[in-house]
């Protein structure tokens, strides 16, 4: 029914609307909404939309997406209804591979998600890829703290992204910003728990990565991993510049302040060093105030041959949320060029 209703309404030339009625459970095998459509089209989603339990469904489909809208322009999805990922089935394994993302939308231009309540997704809540011109807005995304890889909203090749007004407490990263994205504003975001907001992360498996024009400004995270955060692998390459985080509250946060330039995945030994290194440059982080979780409330592990520069710090106020004299917030400063404006605690 929904891939017919979806057929009829792309092919329509008079601009259709999809509804999704109040008070109705839909329950979804993995699904494509294709375009290009003859027409502006709004979704409407009222009723509850709920992924299939069955894993082999999505086998079948040989995919890793659930709800997928594709190459669709001008398109409007809103409503107060919610998506169910019914992901509980699929966290125990909490493998990256393999496993569905809820709700992605690639190759989508002059789009709007809004108002919509995204729960428990398999893995990533909602994923813009390659899309061009996009707000969402006012949207709700939750999964249990503990659900892996649950990442709230996932930004990749994406340009001219408004994200805003949005509630979101998961596994993961509330917001990450990956590869080829630029233009990305998120403003009024509520984010806790998880992992943070989070540009990166970039330059994998040594390859080059792209991310420019980030504006992170009026958040409250608490109770996550990391505040705001700038990750990128050694041996990578490539840039991450024009970055801005301001206006943000912490609460109880790990790692408050961090740019990581020498991630890598060996848990048990330290990373070997490599010559390559995403250029992170001409990051401001303005009016950031809250307390600290762990001793080091800012964290800059740069790198040596491509060290951190054009990093401004003003009106930062970060004390430690245990507020002893054993527990007294610090900063981290390895190869980086930085300055100050008013006052930051605690300083380099």
């Amino acid at each position: 029914a929904f891939k017919e209703a979806w057929e009829l309404a792309c092919n329509s030339s008079q601009g259709a609307i999809v509804v999704v009625p109040k008070n109705k459970i839909y329950h979804l095998k993995p699904i494509d909404f294709f375009g290009p459509c003859n027409s502006p089209l709004l979704v409407k989603i009222h009723g509850t939309i709920k992924a299939t339990v069955h894993h082999s469904d999505y086998k079948a489909h040989g995919r890793r997406r659930w709800l997928y809208f594709v190459n669709v322009q001008n398109l409007r999805v809103e409503g107060g209804g919610i998506i169910n990922g019914n992901g509980r089935t699929w966290w125990k394994n909490s493998c990256k591979i393999n496993i569905a993302l809820a709700l992605t939308f690639s190759q989508c231009s002059n789009l709007r998600v809004a108002g919509l309540r995204i729960r428990n997704a398999q893995q990533m809540h909602l994923s813009f890829n390659k899309c061009i011109n996009v707000k969402a807005l006012n949207l709700s995304v939750i999964a249990p703290g503990n659900s892996p890889n649950t990442d709230g909203i996932h930004v990749s090749e994406t340009h001219n992204i408004h994200i805003k007004n949005c509630v979101i407490k998961t596994g993961d990263d509330c917001i990450s910003v990956v590869s080829g994205s630029q233009n990305v504003r998120a403003t009024d975001i509520t984010c806790g728990p998880g992992h943070g907001i989070s540009i990166g992360s970039l330059g994998a498996r040594n390859s080059a990565a792209y991310v420019s024009n980030v504006i992170v400004n009026r958040a409250t995270i608490s109770g996550t991993t990391n505040g705001v955060r700038i990750k990128t692998w050694q041996g990578g390459s490539g840039y991450a510049k024009n970055i801005k985080f301001q206006n943000i509250m912490v609460h109880n946060v790990s790692n408050p302040i961090i740019i990581d330039q020498n991630y890598c995945d060996h848990h048990k030994s330290p990373c070997p060093y490599k010559v390559s290194a995403v250029q992170v440059s001409n990051v401001i982080y303005e009016n950031i105030r809250g307390t600290s979780a762990s001793n080091v409330a800012l964290k800059f592990n740069c790198s040596r041959r491509f060290p951190c520069r054009e990093i401004f710090l003003q009106n930062v106020a970060i004390t430690s949320s245990k507020e002893d004299k054993e527990h007294t917030a610090e900063a981290s400063c390895t190869n980086i060029r930085l300055s100050y404006r008013g006052n930051v605690f605690p300083p380099c």
